[in-house]
């Protein structure tokens, strides 16, 4: 299990996630629907290989939708549990091996799960997994120092920078409209790394030491 597509429970724009699956789903892609995510595969082409949830939030529907399944493995937590579905979908597929998870369905109105959701990213990588954020208008994830963006393959006209957990130092960007040699980037100074551009073929992202979220998005 190298590449997980997680479908959660949040806002999720049908055409985009459909478009989504169609690019990015392999023969040896697994999707692990979280909870209520299970109910936008129903109808769809995409069945899920793994379902994991409560299920405490499902419509009568989707509740026969989960019941009509045969080969997927359904993994039902207790309502009484720490950890989110989603986060729980996730800490499912780093314990059985992950590297990439794409997370479908992890934004919309609850911006207290969209927060939770950012620690996932955090938590992930300790652990060695990459994690990506998606929706129709955004794409987060954390980059390592040294990353290099290719303007033909990214994923909106903006990109902006954030630190997670504590400052990052040494922030170096090449290749963008407004470019930075050495800023020293805190959780309450972000005024500079919003909503850059991206202006040669490659730009490249260096940095010291620190967390960097970088946000690419589009209108």
């Amino acid at each position: 299990m190298n590449d997980v597509i997680i479908v959660s429970g949040g806002s999720i724009q049908k055409d985009f996630a459909l478009a989504f699956l169609k690019k990015r789903k392999k023969e040896n892609t697994c999707i692990i629907a979280a909870d209520r995510g299970l109910e936008f595969l129903a109808g769809t082409e995409y069945s899920p290989d793994v379902v994991v949830g409560d299920f405490d939030s499902l419509s009568p529907e989707g509740k026969v939708y989960l019941d009509s399944l045969k080969n997927t493995e359904i993994c039902r937590l207790k309502p009484e549990k720490d950890d989110s579905d989603t986060q729980s979908a996730t800490n499912y597929a780093i314990a059985r091996g992950a590297k990439q998870i794409t997370v479908l369905g992890a934004t919309g109105n609850r911006i207290d799960h969209l927060l939770a959701n950012f620690g996932l990213l955090v938590m992930a990588e300790n652990k060695g997994t990459v994690v990506d954020l998606v929706d129709a208008y955004n794409y987060i994830t954390l980059i390592p120092s040294g990353t290099v963006l290719k303007k033909d393959m990214q994923f909106g006209k903006y990109v902006s920078f954030f630190s997670i957990g504590g400052d990052v130092t040494g922030l170096t960007l090449k290749g963008f409209k407004y470019p930075l040699n050495g800023h020293h980037l805190t959780t309450s100074d972000s005024g500079l790394t919003v909503s850059n551009e991206i202006e040669d073929e490659e730009a490249v992202v260096t940095y010291e030491k620190g967390t960097l979220l970088m946000l690419m998005t589009r209108d």
